[in-house]
Parts: structure tokens; sequence; C-alpha cells
């Protein structure tokens, strides 16, 4: 080998290994467990944004999780994003998340919806819908309410080992102790118009049947009914009353949809860019305007009309963290009480 090539392949390697590192920014792994066809648009932009692009596998949060368990240090995953407190914790507690430091993300989210792991970028209010023709708003304005002896035979629910369901408990334990929010859980169980079952929206068309009385949505699905033009969806609505509970004291549960980057992420420039468009207005507004959430950053404006007729509300800002530190006791509380 002559002198002249000898100078020329350390230079060379140092060339080939910067646009090795360029391209690989290039491209982003997403786990996701949210399934939402609106969510198209959000990626979409992102790339379009960034020139980076997305490979995208979806799930169901079980199954990313014991597949992020599976890969280890060889996984592909840059970014884990799903649904609600509960679910992100878990991901935690399997030490699959890495830091991140963002000033973008620390001046755009509010600190109670953040972690030092992982950051909620939307969120979903827990909400109570009531039977117009047997109740009154009054009679459930808070969740206490839902386990008063007055409402026996009448609440419906999914079931309580369901994160929505851990997340509210947990949020209970958080502010009133174990004692109150087992209290809570048996109340619930007492009430029981039939055994847990089906999802949310099945709890709102079970109202309007008049199958219960009073049951707990995330404010989603009842906005996804609002806005719907089937006569059928627009006939439930009619019949159903909605409540911002505990509006006299800690505010009405929210719970989230957050993301996080991933301790073995091979993008990880790509990863923060990602969580950093979230955070971004373009992204913000497709939560609200594509899912009918509310954005998690408060300055800006969103054009959705159901989420508009179901007006202000005054949430709760117990930090999210806190929901996940309590997970594993509400799901005993719940065993406990018989709420399954």
């Amino acid at each position: 080998m002559n002198a002249a090539l000898k100078t020329l392949l350390p230079a060379l390697a140092l060339t080939l290994a910067a646009a090795g590192a360029h391209a690989e920014e290039k491209v982003l792994n997403l786990y996701s467990a949210r399934h939402y066809q609106t969510d198209e648009a959000l990626y979409a932009g992102f790339t379009k944004k960034t020139g980076i692009r997305i490979n995208r596998i979806e799930g169901k949060e079980e199954e990313l999780l014991e597949r992020l368990k599976n890969e280890g240090t060889n996984s592909p995953a840059d970014i884990l994003i799903t649904v609600d407190a509960a679910r992100l914790a878990a991901a935690r507690e399997l030490g699959l998340f890495a830091k991140v430091e963002s000033k973008t993300l620390e001046a755009r989210i509010p600190a109670h919806l953040r972690t030092d792991e992982w950051i909620a970028f939307s969120t979903r209010a827990r909400v109570i819908v009531y039977a117009k023709d047997s109740l009154k708003a009054g009679d459930v304005q808070s969740y206490a309410d839902l386990a008063n002896p007055k409402l026996k035979g009448q609440v419906c629910s999914r079931s309580g080992s369901h994160p929505y369901n851990l997340s509210l408990l947990a949020a209970i334990i958080a502010h009133e102790g174990e004692a109150k929010a087992e209290q809570w859980a048996r109340g619930m169980v007492a009430n029981f118009a039939r055994a847990p079952k089906g999802g949310d929206t099945d709890q709102i068309k079970a109202v309007a049947a008049g199958e219960c009385g009073v049951a707990i949505s995330n404010s989603y699905y009842v906005a996804r009914l609002m806005r719907s033009t089937k006569p059928e969806d627009q006939k439930i609505v009619a019949k159903i009353g909605v409540v911002w509970p505990d509006q006299a004291g800690h505010g009405t549960h929210i719970n989230v949809s957050g993301a996080g980057m991933l301790k073995n992420a091979p993008h990880k420039a790509a990863a923060v860019k990602f969580l950093e468009y979230l955070a971004s207005d373009d992204a913000q507004r497709y939560f609200a305007d594509g899912n009918n959430e509310w954005p998690a950053v408060a300055s800006v404006k969103v054009d959705n009309p159901a989420l508009a007729q179901l007006g202000k509300f005054k949430a709760d800002t117990l930090p999210v963290g806190a929901l996940a530190m309590y997970r594993a006791k509400a799901q005993m509380i719940y065993d406990r009480a018989g709420f399954r």
C-alpha cells in the first residue's frame, strides 16, 4: 500500500462515519400502541418537517413491552408511544426508557405532565356520563358520588384492571389515601348494574339504552359520538348528560397519551427531535382536532366543535409520576374489592 493511499484511508473512514451518522438521523423506529387513523397525519407532518422517515410497528401495549424485553440491547426501537400513565409506568418499571434532556420539552410541557423519562403530549378527562331521564347532573358531581348507596344497581363500568380505571384509583389513593380509595372501590362494586365488561363506548351506550344510570368514560369517546353523523350515535348523545367530576375539589381526573425515548435507541438524535415535534403547535393540534384530546401545551388553540361544546373544566394537576407510583396498589385494591 503506497503512502498516499495510507493517508487517504483514515480521512475516507471519517467521511463515511460522518455520512453514516447523518444517514442514521434520517430514520426513526417507532413502536406505537396508539391505534388512531388520524395519527397518520401526525407522523407525515414530522417527516415533512425534518426529512426523517418513520418506520412504525403497531401493537397492543403488552405485546410491544414483551417485544422490547425480548429484543434487549439489539432492539431497533427508538420511541415507544402509548396511552395512559399506567402503561407508560410499566415501561419505566422494566427499565426501557432513557432520560431525555430538552429545553424545548421543559418549556412547552407543564411539569406535572412529564417525568424525567417520559412525557405526556395530550390529555383526556375521565368524565361521568349519566342518563338524563333517570338522573340529574347534581346526583353525580364527584367520583365519590358513584359509590353512594343511592345509586345501587345503576353503575356501569369497564374492568377495574384496565389502565384507565387503574389511573383513576391511583389518583384517589394519592389524594385521599388507601383506606378511602378501597372504600370507594367497594362502594362502586356494590352499585354495579352488571359485571364490568366492554370498553368506554359500551358504557355510554349502556347508559343511553337504560341498562344503567351512570358510567365513567374517557372524554374523547363522548366527543367522538358527538361528532358522528350517524343517526344512531346522535340518538345516544341526546339521551346522556356529561359531568366534569370533582370541580369543587381536586378537579377532574385526566389520563394521558405519552412517549419516551428507549434506552437502546439507535437513533437518539432523531428520537429527541420527534419528542420535541410532538410538543409543537402543529402536532398538538393533531391530537386535539384529530382524536378529540386536549393539548398538553396550554397555549395551543384548537378547532374542535365537540371539545368546545363540552366546555372548560378544572383538571386535576396531580403529577403523572404519582399516578404511576400507585398503579400496583390500585390493582390490589380493585382485586380485594371484587372490581374485576
